[in-house]
């Protein structure tokens, strides 16, 4: 069951606070402050073809700028959306439409892509398992599609995208040769094959945590289990959207997506389809395994009553015998039996053990 308290944990998660935007008119840009101690905006440039490669790991936006043209592929990475003058510049070289410049700066926005005039923006969710706190953290990735060029705007530093910077650096694969269109499929299927780096951890904790809910259920696995319940609503409204996202771009037919490009997305959507199943299924085991808790808390329970109840029930005979003879009447023969009271224990003994012997014979115990 999707609790109220766990779609707003959610929600805060994905679209953080923004007073700043709240009342100005669309296209306004209002950029999140950097954190304290935050590096600044850092742009990285990857220009390159068939038989070149220029990397710049750090280089000024109007030099990158610049460079577009000058090999058949360029790709601009900046690290940090906090920067508006540099955004500002980055919408009026490349002639984004200001609603795209503010959706960059504005993170938090659903995964989808947008085919305008001159070029394709993209928001994906970039995902990560933090191992120390068990929790899924999303950071928003802008990507900008152009007729020779790619813009990726993250966050802050840090992604899955090494692997794309190594094949470009020693030729590997399609990379080298393919155009801007197949950069950004591999940025994106970068992004995806992360999500299932993500499901793979998710799974072990689950298979961990169904083990001890079936032998030794206790608060702490209930508090995991919701945990758990959090970080897949978290991750699906990553993953679910982005269904939608992909299969657009597979069925586009804008003159930046190459035929041949066509065939790559379409296996892009198939893995993005797998991720939603996957997602899919961990939430149904999550669900049953809160029934399995809950059922296994209600047969310990069981047991302990039918326990206490067996015990009851043995006392009950034994109860009204030390009543009976607690009277102390005068007229009672058995008070002045020399063996009267050990003849009483002997047949409170036999009861008592009678009682175990049949409950057995019942399967009672």
């Amino acid at each position: 069951m999707i609790t109220a308290r766990s779609v707003i944990h959610s929600m805060a998660r994905f679209y953080p606070a923004s007073g700043a935007k709240r009342g100005q008119p669309p296209g306004t840009l209002a950029v999140h402050p950097a954190a304290p101690g935050a590096p600044p905006v850092r742009v990285q440039l990857f220009g390159f073809g068939p038989e070149d490669l220029r990397e710049e790991p750090s280089v000024a936006f109007d030099e990158a700028a610049a460079a577009v043209g000058e090999a058949p592929v360029t790709w601009i990475n900046i690290d940090g959306v906090h920067d508006a003058d540099l955004l500002r510049r980055a919408g009026e070289r490349f002639g984004l439409h200001p609603l795209t410049i503010e959706d960059i700066a504005h993170v938090g926005q659903r995964p989808r892509y947008e085919d305008t005039d001159g070029y394709l923006f993209v928001v994906l969710h970039m995902l990560r398992y933090e191992t120390d706190t068990g929790l899924v953290t999303a950071e928003q990735i802008s990507l900008v599609v152009g007729r020779g060029f790619v813009l990726s705007f993250q966050e802050r530093e840090g992604d899955v995208f090494g692997v794309i910077r190594d094949r470009l650096r020693l030729d590997k694969g399609r990379g080298r040769r393919g155009g801007a269109d197949y950069l950004a499929y591999a940025l994106m299927d970068a992004i995806v094959d992360q999500y299932f780096t993500v499901l793979e951890r998710l799974g072990e904790s689950l298979a961990n945590l169904e083990e001890e809910v079936v032998t030794r259920p206790a608060p702490a696995a209930l508090q995991e289990l919701h945990r758990l319940k959090r970080e897949l609503i978290f991750l699906r409204k990553s993953v679910w959207p982005l269904r939608e996202c992909i299969g657009g771009l597979h069925r586009s037919d804008s003159p930046l997506l190459e035929r041949a490009t066509s065939v790559y997305l379409r296996d892009l959507y198939d893995h993005t389809m797998h991720v939603i199943d996957t997602v899919e299924t961990f939430r149904d085991m999550v669900s049953g395994m809160l029934d399995i808790y809950l059922s296994s808390v209600s047969n310990r329970m069981n047991e302990v009553m039918k326990l206490l109840t067996v015990i009851a029930t043995i006392f009950i005979p034994l109860t009204f015998l030390a009543g009976v003879y607690g009277m102390n009447f005068d007229h009672m023969p058995e008070l002045h039996w020399r063996w009267g009271y050990f003849g009483t224990l002997g047949v409170m003994l036999a009861i008592g053990l009678g009682m175990l012997a049949w409950f057995r014979r019942r399967h009672w115990l």
